[in-house]
């Protein structure tokens, strides 16, 4: 290569170089508001979204942001950061639990909305169908009604002598004011031989006195319904079933860890992992109208036998053998 050539090319490549540099150094920075509903295992589920986010390209502090908020089960809370991440009209939402997402589709209808652990999202009219969810919502579902009859069937499995079950809930909360699993709850009952008795407690004072009214039925067992009230109480909730020492299933694995006695339900880590698939591809350009709702997939059985001796109760070896984890 002549010299005035090399020259002339290597003063192209030093003009080409700040061009590149400053290429990379603006890299859009796509932006994603996250409202959980609950503090439950915080910093899991979050690691879990941004994982998968992470594994499809998303760096935080290179591409992506994120904007959190924790609503702590607060009605009031929930609304307020609701407002305030949606008025900073990022790219995508994230909304977690019912209560949430309630929040965010009050603040908007168009900026894209992926919602996680939310039941009956079609009852709940946050979306037109599972298929076809149309405007600006897609999600994860969390449970369907049907799972009472799982939890009825563990119950009795655990306790075989329970002759009445209390399915606990907020009214306020709960999907559908409690109706979405009261109904399917009454209506399987007496295939499991058992008296339902619906429990609604609006607040942290009434949880005592309702689960003390219990203790006080003979042959009495428990189903905690999922929904935010339930899981910002999950501790003092098991706390007051072991004190009063009535059997209880409980829809998630946290109950379990926290000191009660059984769980199955919705690995709740998977969903978030899934909502992190969803959020890449509204950013990479779909539309949530086109990406229909899933239902879970995964599920987990947890058994507490240290909740279980306490209790006077011996888990059955055929529901240990089944368990994804026991904790002892």
């Amino acid at each position: 290569m002549r010299r005035r050539d090399f020259i002339a090319l290597a003063g192209a490549s030093a003009a080409a170089w700040p061009l590149a540099a400053n290429g990379q150094q603006l890299e859009q920075v796509r932006r994603i508001g996250v409202l959980m509903a609950t503090a439950d295992d915080r910093e899991g589920r979050l690691a879990a979204f941004r994982e998968a986010l992470r594994e499809l390209g998303w760096v935080e502090g290179r591409n992506v942001k994120f904007e959190v908020r924790w609503g702590a089960g607060s009605s009031e809370r929930t609304s307020a950061f609701a407002a305030e991440l949606a008025g900073a009209s990022p790219d995508v939402l994230l909304a977690h639990a019912s209560l949430s997402l309630k929040a965010l589709k009050k603040e908007t209808g168009t900026i894209p909305i992926v919602f996680t652990v939310v039941t009956d999202p079609v009852g709940t009219g946050f979306v037109q169908s599972l298929a076809r969810p149309g405007g600006n919502t897609t999600g994860l579902m969390n449970f369907e009604a049907a799972m009472m009859g799982k939890w009825l069937e563990l119950l009795k499995e655990i306790s075989p002598t329970i002759a009445r079950v209390a399915l606990l809930f907020n009214p306020d909360t709960a999907p559908g004011g409690g109706d979405y699993f009261l109904r399917f709850f009454e209506t399987a009952a007496p295939q499991f031989g058992v008296k339902s008795i619906a429990v609604p407690v609006r607040d942290g004072l009434g949880l005592d006195s309702a689960i003390a009214a219990l203790a006080r039925e003979p042959d009495c067992g428990l189903i905690v319904m999922s929904d935010v009230f339930t899981m910002t109480h999950h501790e003092a909730i098991g706390s007051l079933a072991a004190h009063h020492r009535l059997p209880a299933v409980y829809p998630f694995r946290y109950f379990a860890t926290a000191g009660g006695l059984v769980s199955y339900g919705i690995d709740v880590l998977d969903l978030f992992k899934k909502a992190g698939l969803y959020v890449d591809r509204i950013l990479k350009g779909a539309k949530p109208a086109d990406l229909p709702v899933q239902a879970p997939t995964k599920f987990e059985l947890v058994v507490n036998l240290k909740a279980a001796k306490a209790l006077g109760i011996t888990i059955p070896p055929t529901l240990l053998a089944r368990a994804d984890e026991v904790i002892e």
